[in-house]
């Protein structure tokens, strides 16, 4: 069957419009036999399907991550602020510390500042957790519910935006120094910050100026490296295959623990299709010390960017000492059924996507 994404009718038509809804219900459908199969996937495997809190005292500790604020109100009137959560990842790892070793959750998150294609302010993260197993098998899972997906949704060869992706094809392994050499020209291990050092940001910034990347005078080592990754990697990745793009900076990978044989480097891997990132996985770091050094850095960080912070997780914090070895993976849902179902925007494959004022 053909699916066509979008109406004829006006943009401002709402999504409940006979016309327009009947444009996406295909695309709906495809999700819900997505879920069903993503969730017998996780249960054969002996994972067990979890439900945590939305409403958080810490949204996540990320500079860039922009949280929705609320208030607790008790009976006697007085408040205490709580935050919409960005991901479950603090009360997932508080799980695992609790002694479960496999757990996954449907999630409903919340992020602001986003909205775009394949951007949405509230959306769902797949995400899950496997103690005592190495990130790497995380990329095997992914690989595993790419071709599940596109099984189920409808569309077994993926197209987004004139990319194509064979989502049976075995992904491709790319490190991000490779990637930055093949796609940059840039020789990233030379520019690599030490670990525990404030990361010089000149010879990046020289790399990226040489290859034609506008780099302004107040940007530091993330801001360009980001640049870099967004205008000449990302465009690539996921092109007729997918790709993992593993081994990222530890400056860059704020809740995942350094590699053994280089601490420049960290166990977190990207996995992409079509030029869209799918999935953000780690190794987790479970130092309470180096997390809580890593979150004051972001805030403090993020108070001087947008001149806001959020308040560090405590118990999450108090919980990681008690954590198991573990790997962790968020995969967006959303993005999964886009491609899966033969959509165009995230709006399509979302059963009623939030009004805009």
């Amino acid at each position: 069957m053909k699916m066509v994404s979008g109406s004829a009718k006006s943009p401002q038509s709402p999504w409940w419009d006979r016309e327009v809804y009947a444009d996406r219900r295909p695309f709906l459908l495809a999700r819900n036999r997505i879920t069903a199969a993503v969730r017998t996937w996780f249960l054969a495997r002996d994972f067990m399907e979890v439900e945590t809190p939305v409403l958080q005292v810490s949204p996540g500790n990320e500079a860039h991550l922009h949280a929705f604020a609320t208030d607790l109100i008790a009976a006697d009137g007085t408040s205490a602020p709580l935050h919409l959560r960005t991901s479950p990842e603090f009360t997932a790892k508080k799980l695992l510390a609790a002694g479960e070793p496999r757990l996954f959750e449907l999630a409903r998150v919340f992020r602001n500042r986003e909205r775009g294609p394949a951007h949405h302010p509230e959306f769902t993260m797949l995400e899950w957790y496997r103690a005592e197993a190495s990130y790497t098998q995380l990329m095997d899972d992914c690989a595993d519910l790419l071709r599940l997906a596109a099984e189920v949704g409808g569309c077994p060869s993926f197209s987004y935006r004139g990319a194509a992706c064979d989502p049976f094809a075995a992904p491709e392994r790319l490190t991000l120094i490779d990637a930055f050499a093949r796609y940059a020209g840039i020789n990233l291990d030379a520019v690599l910050p030490a670990p525990g050092t404030a990361a010089d940001p000149a010879p990046l910034a020289a790399a990226a100026r040489a290859a034609g990347i506008r780099v302004a005078e107040d940007d530091g080592w993330t801001d360009i490296f980001s640049k870099v990754l967004v205008e000449r990697v990302e465009p690539h990745l996921g092109m007729g295959r997918p790709t993992l793009l593993c081994d990222y900076p530890s400056s860059e990978a704020a809740l995942a623990r350094p590699k053994a044989d280089d601490p420049r480097l960290a166990e977190r891997f990207e996995f992409y299709a079509c030029g869209l990132e799918l999935a953000n996985a780690f190794g987790e770091l479970t130092d309470p010390q180096e997390q809580r050094r890593r979150f004051t850095h972001e805030m403090a960080l993020k108070a001087q960017l947008y001149g806001e912070s959020y308040p560090l997780d405590e118990d999450f914090l108090a919980a990681l000492a008690h954590m198991p070895d573990a790997a962790g993976c968020a995969m967006g849902f959303d993005r999964l059924v886009l491609l899966a179902s033969g959509a165009r925007r995230i709006d399509d494959v979302l059963w009623a996507p939030v009004a805009t004022p």
